[in-house]
Parts: C-alpha cells; structure tokens; sequence
C-alpha cells in the first residue's frame, strides 16, 4: 500500500482538527445555553416584571400560563433545548416578538461599534508598539508604558463618563449618546477600543523587542540593511504573528464586550439590548444573547485557531 504524501498528511490532519474544534464548539455552546437556562431563573419571576404592581393574581396565573412558565422546569429545559436545535430560541417576554431577529436587527449597531474600536486600536497601537520597541528603556517608551496600564486598568464606563464631560459637556465637541454620523461613533468607539489598543501595544513592544534580538537581524544589518529596512522586512513580520492572533480573538471579546459602553453613550447595540433584557427579566432573550455572543466568541476562535496554521508554517497541527 502506498503510503500518504506530506500534504495529504497535513490535509488529513488539518481536517481531523477541524473536526475536533467543531466538536469543541458544539459541546461549550450546548454548557452555555444550559447555565443561562438554569442561572437566569434564579433571578426571579419575569411576569412580575412585566405586570404592573396592582395586577391581580388571577392576571399574574393567566400570563405565566401563556408564557409557559407553568410547566415543570424540566419541561421547560427540554422545550428550549429542541428549540435550540431548530434555531429556534423563542419569543421575548417583554417585546413580543421573537427573541433571534430583535437581536440581529441591533447587531449591525454593535458591529458599526466594534469595528471602530478596532480602527482605533490598530491606528493607535501599531506606531506606538514600535516606537516603545526601537526606544526602548528611554522616556518614549516609558510613556508608552505608563498609557498601557492606564488602558488596560481603568474601567470601560468610567472612561465613557470621563470623555463625555470632557469632550460633549465642557468642549461641546462631540454628541454625547445616540447613534447617527461619525461624530456619534468617536467617543464610544475611543472608549470601547482603549483596552485592545493597550493590549496589541504591550504584545507588539515585547514581541519586536525579542524579534530585534535574533541573530538574523544582526546578520542583516551586517550586510548593510539600514535600521529601518530590516525593521520592515525582516522583524515587523515575524513580530505580528502573535498580533494577529490576538487581534482575530479581540474581534470577539469587542462585540461581546460592548455591554458598559453601549449603556454609558445609549448605543442601540446589542449590549444595550442585553441590559434591557437582564432589567426586565426577559429568559427567553437572555438565552438568545448569551448563546449569540459565545457562538459569536468560540467561532472566532476556530477561525483564528485555523487561520494561524497557514500564516506561521512552523506551527504543527496536534495529532
């Protein structure tokens, strides 16, 4: 029997752990969609939510019934889990409508958001990343230092508060909530961005650093390379390997981490969506987002899992 080439090796490979991730990614979402199920009913009774304070019994037996809240919770698990299946995540109990398309009609607003964060980071954190790297030990680079921790410490919505009262309130600037033109987009997407842009600078600094070290470098600089174009060619693409892992797992921590900022500047996201739905005890929406956001989450990482085996060939598919 002939034996396999090492591509048709690598390809069986790849595809063995494709089918392991896919696995993976079943399993986490099937543990996500039975926590929130089980968690958000330890936050009380929505119909209580939902009806007003002088509502009166025989109104609060009719609407649980209507909603299916009168059913064995093990009933309810398994009605909700063949739902799943069928991507079929029910109705909101506060909007009236189904819980799948009231998210996918706000997520456009997240993704507008989480795209700017991410313009920001990059602009951001690529030059200073070098620039703490090719200075390193001196004042520039402690600066770019002391700005990482600070990005990286502070909270989300106290810097969302922080620009509104600078930028809107006291500059009159900049709008200070609402979704509209660009004006509208750089305050959120500033403060939403600020913690990926200190990430990407902290990895990009120490990745170039190391990068800057290796023998090659010092061979290429011998042969007459300038600073900058062994910078160029040689040290900036072997140092954005890790960054680009890292910006294709930010792509899913900025849409599922918009929650604060959407709140603080009223962005009609899917953040904000989440807060009304925890505020009005919506399960059934509760369970869509949650579910939405992890998928949203581990697919990102599948793709930047496989993505990084074709960009760096040193990397070796676990057998």
């Amino acid at each position: 029997m002939a034996s396999k080439s090492p591509r048709q090796k690598t390809g069986n490979e790849l595809w063995l752990h494709l089918a392991k991730r896919i696995a993976q990614t079943v399993f986490v979402l099937f543990c996500v969609a039975t926590l929130t199920f089980f968690l958000v009913r330890l936050t009380g009774d929505p119909v209580k939510a939902i009806l007003p304070d002088n509502a009166s019994l025989e109104q609060e037996t009719a609407l649980r019934a209507q909603l299916g809240l009168d059913q064995p919770l093990l009933n309810q698990y398994l009605s909700y889990m063949g739902g799943v299946i069928r991507f079929d995540f029910g109705d909101s109990l506060y909007f009236r409508e189904a819980a799948l398309p009231l998210i996918l009609s706000r997520l456009p607003a997240t993704i507008e958001l989480a795209a700017g964060a991410l313009i920001f980071a990059l602009i951001v954190s690529i030059p200073a990343g070098m620039v703490a790297a090719l200075r390193r030990g001196k004042s520039t680079d402690s600066a770019v230092v002391a700005t990482v921790l600070i990005g990286q410490s502070t909270p989300a919505f106290f810097v969302g508060i922080i620009l509104i009262l600078i930028f809107a309130v006291n500059l009159s600037w900049l709008p200070s909530s609402g979704m509209g033109g660009l004006s509208h987009l750089i305050l959120p997407a500033i403060t939403l961005g600020l913690y990926s842009m200190a990430m990407i600078t902290r990895l990009l600094r120490s990745s170039l650093i190391d990068v800057l070290g290796e023998d090659y470098i010092r061979t290429a600089r011998a042969k007459g390379l300038s600073r900058w174009q062994g910078i160029r060619d040689h040290a900036l693409k072997n140092a954005a390997l890790p960054v680009v892992t890292i910006v294709g797992l930010e792509i899913g921590n900025l849409l599922g981490g918009a929650i604060l900022t959407e709140q603080v500047f009223s962005w009609p996201g899917v953040g904000r969506l989440t807060v009304e739905a925890i505020t009005n005890r919506d399960f059934a929406l509760i369970q869509a987002i949650v579910l939405f956001l992890s998928l949203v989450f581990v697919v990102t990482n599948l793709l930047v899992d496989i993505a990084y085996a074709f960009i760096d060939p040193r990397v070796r598919l676990s057998k």
